[in-house]
């Protein structure tokens, strides 16, 4: 109103119209992001599978008589067949955006998020098998961008949805599972449940796959890695099912206790705060339990999310990098780099430079212990 009235007196007192003002331009809806292309020499080929565990009730659906996992296997594969995969469904990007600090952006725009996996190509080979677990409230669709880099460096990945842990699950039916987790989180005991029914997950998806694809994967070479709770589930599923051979765990605070003597290879990777006596107090104690091969890195300037694909959708998602961090395409590259060199270390028996000491090509990465 006042700026209409300034506008009316001006033009009263001058004897010539005032040029027009040019209107303010809309600004520019966010474009959807490009995850970091694979680096390995493989083309990398995904489905997804629904498998029921009858043997189980759900542990948060008082409702379900079984537990329903969706697990998105990402493989190598040959070339030229399949469409290009979706990285999440509209309605799941709309119910993972709900509530969160980029609600204001496209409800679909995760859905636009361009991957490079082809769905249901051909099968290439027989390869070592990587269980990918995601952080409390993420799809396993956050860890996209390291599993098609796994797969072209030449493993099967099964990215594991843990349902009703995250926003969306969409199950075999087409029905979307929301999260009845999520109000639960500040119960005693919370986390130790949690990395307990994944641990029970991941034993149940092994005997499925390794059942259903024993063309596609080596059942001797197998390992698990997972971000905040679930690089906790990949430490318990290491103590539940002796078939996981090696862990990795992504700045998870591990909220069970280790069996005294665990002796298969573990990687710790996290924050400054996941530093030797900083403030979380599990890995110090968890450490001294590791009898077999281990290494604590930290990345310098990396917060809790920068070792899943969100520094790579802040562009779309109108967010800000926290001040410091390394870039996103950086980030990326650090953790495929050093997952890789384990993976490669422990389950094809290729030794790394990287575990010799500091490395001049990754100065942000710092050994713990």
């Amino acid at each position: 109103m006042r700026r209409t009235l300034a506008v009316l007196l001006l033009l009263t007192a001058c004897s010539t119209p005032a040029p027009p003002r040019s209107a303010a331009p809309s600004p520019r809806p966010p474009e959807p992001a490009t995850l970091a292309a694979p680096t390995g020499e493989h083309p990398v080929g995904t489905t997804v599978l629904h498998l029921t565990d009858a043997s189980r009730p759900d542990p948060w659906n008082l409702d379900a008589k079984a537990r329903e996992l969706r697990v998105t296997l990402w493989y190598p594969s040959g070339r030229g067949e399949g469409g290009r995969a979706a990285y999440m469904s509209p309605r799941e990007s709309e119910l993972t955006l709900a509530g969160s600090r980029a609600a204001s952006v496209p409800p679909d725009i995760l859905s636009r998020t361009v991957v490079h996996a082809t769905t249901d190509a051909p099968a290439k080979g027989r390869f070592p098998l990587v269980v990918l677990s995601p952080g409390f409230t993420k799809p396993v669709s956050s860890l996209t961008s390291l599993a098609e880099d796994l797969a072209s460096r030449g493993y099967v990945v099964a990215g594991v949805d843990h349902t009703y842990e995250s926003p969306a699950t969409t199950l075999a039916d087409g029905a979307v599972a929301e999260c009845l987790a999520c109000d639960s989180d500040t119960d005693p005991g919370f986390g130790t449940g949690v990395v307990a029914n994944r641990a029970a997950d991941v034993s149940f998806v092994l005997d499925e796959l390794l059942a259903g694809k024993p063309a596609l994967i080596d059942p001797t070479r197998i390992a698990m890695a997972g971000h905040s709770i679930g690089g906790a589930s990949a430490l318990a599923a290491m103590a539940a099912d002796k078939r996981v051979d090696a862990g990795v765990n992504l700045d998870g605070t591990t909220y069970a206790r280790l069996p005294r003597g665990l002796a298969r290879p573990v990687l710790f990777v996290g924050t400054p705060e996941h530093a030797p006596g900083g403030r979380d107090p599990s890995w110090d104690r968890d450490w001294t339990l590791l009898t077999g091969w281990k290494r604590w890195l930290v990345v310098t300037g990396a917060d809790h999310q920068s070792f899943t694909d969100l520094p790579q959708l802040q562009g779309a998602l109108d967010l800000k990098p926290p001040p410091g961090a390394p870039s996103a395409a950086r980030l990326a590259e650090i953790t495929r780099a050093y997952v890789a060199a384990f993976l490669d270390e422990h389950l094809k028996s290729r030794p790394q430079p990287l575990w010799k000491g500091p490395s001049a090509r990754y100065p942000e990465v710092e050994l713990g212990s």
